[in-house]
């Protein structure tokens, strides 16, 4: 494993000439590592109980033990330090009685959140990363926080961040207008996907349940063991053969929801979560939208009208001939106020160079719509085929249920197809 470098001395992956293009692919960038997130049964604590989780890492070959609180500071590192990157929101804390199934969803959501980080160029070689996956020690707050203190963001320790402006294309502002347009319309469309896909694989489970009742309740009517009456006992019922063919049959059904569990669980996991993943990144890159136009375009305006403000008074004190020292003293502060006001245009183009990237990002990301499409394909193709399979087996038991009166099997009733639809 490379060691991570620090970010002045790392560029992303680009081809020669010009750093703002990235030549990552979707198979390179999952490939640098695969982080797992689980849940450690015991809850720690003398007085408070907390959940703590086991994570481990690929790339870095260790695991360690991390809380929720961890991964919060491990977060705000991340932005303090890459405020211009698409930084992966976290899932709530909610503690409080939280039940298994909030725990699960936040435990997948983490997992999630740790995964997008590891295999983000910039953040997989930053030294952040790499502690907070192999730090074993008790303080790995402190650590981080040590890590990032008096360092400086993104901006201040890329070599090339006063550069970012030449590299960037004449049309940037309208370009970013519309990749901006463009990843909404995706997230929307991937929202409604996720949740039609949830919708699926809760169906299954839901038939799984089904098929499971229904098996018990066929096996409780054979079960029965209320009397005929004896008209019925005299006749040659066929009740009592139809009973003992009844109360076998919920090994199948039992057989029948297993497959429908599995199927919805397959579903949950890979496709569900793929969804859920690419959902993750693309609200990431609309915070970071936001972040850009609310942050540093909003301080550089704020900036410029203070400025227009303090050549207002300048021309005011040098019409109104006051004291060479008061003057002073404000062309001083118009010189700080036009030093300010480029760090802030540079910080503003290097804002725009950076969602450029992130931007590529997304793209390199896009073709996971068909590993996830092809996941469902697959799952269903595999679940009906198992499902087809204990039903066939499933039919040659019923023969016995099929008997006309004289103890002669019959087939099963059904409907000509022609009169099937009929008026």
């Amino acid at each position: 494993v490379n060691e991570p470098r620090e970010p002045e001395q790392f560029l992303m992956q680009a081809p020669q000439g010009n750093p703002l293009l990235l030549s990552h692919t979707l198979q390179e960038l999952l490939s640098k590592d695969s982080v797992q997130v689980e849940l450690i049964p015991e809850k720690k604590g003398l007085f408070l109980k907390h959940v703590e989780y086991e994570v481990s890492s690929k790339r870095f070959k260790c695991s360690v033990y991390r809380r929720y609180n961890d991964f919060v500071v491990f977060h705000e590192m991340l932005l303090q330090k890459f405020p211009y990157r698409m930084v992966p929101a976290l899932p709530p804390k909610r503690m409080l009685g939280a039940d298994r199934e909030f725990i699960e969803s936040r435990r997948r959501a983490l997992k999630r959140f740790i995964n997008l980080v590891a295999r983000h160029p910039p953040f997989s070689e930053d030294v952040l990363l790499k502690l907070f996956l192999s730090f074993s020690g008790s303080d790995v707050q402190n650590k981080l926080r040590e890590l990032v203190q008096g360092v400086g963001d993104e901006f201040m320790t890329c070599r090339l961040a006063t550069q970012a402006k030449d590299f960037l294309p004449a049309d940037i502002q309208a370009q970013f207008a519309a990749s901006r347009e463009l990843i909404r319309n995706i997230y929307n469309s991937f929202y409604k996907l996720r949740d039609r896909a949830e919708r699926i694989a809760s169906r299954a489970i839901d038939n799984a349940s089904d098929l499971l009742i229904f098996g018990k309740e066929l096996s409780a009517l054979g079960s029965d063991t209320t009397p005929l009456p004896s008209w019925a006992a005299l006749n040659n019922s066929t009740w009592g053969t139809l009973k003992q063919a009844l109360k076998g049959l919920s090994v199948e059904f039992a057989l029948l929801a297993d497959k429908a569990v599995q199927q919805g669980k397959q579903e949950e996991n890979d496709v569900v979560e793929k969804l859920n993943l690419f959902l993750d990144l693309l609200q990431s890159y609309k915070d970071l939208c936001e972040r850009h136009e609310k942050g540093v375009l909003h301080k550089h305006q704020r900036a410029l009208h203070k400025y227009s403000m303090m050549k207002k008074q300048m021309m005011s004190a040098t019409v109104q001939n006051k004291e060479p020292e008061s003057v002073e003293q404000l062309e001083s502060r118009i010189v700080e106020q036009e030093n300010a006001i480029l760090t802030m245009e540079l910080r503003n183009y290097f804002s725009l160079y950076c969602l450029h990237q992130e931007t590529q990002l997304i793209h390199i990301y896009l073709p996971l719509t068909s590993h996830i499409l092809g996941a469902f394909v697959n799952s269903q193709i595999q679940g009906h085929k198992e499902m087809s399979k204990v039903w066939n087996e499933l039919k040659p038991k019923l023969s016995c249920l099929f008997v006309g009166p004289s103890n002669m099997p019959t087939p099963p009733l059904s409907p000509p197809e022609g009169n099937f639809f009929s008026n």
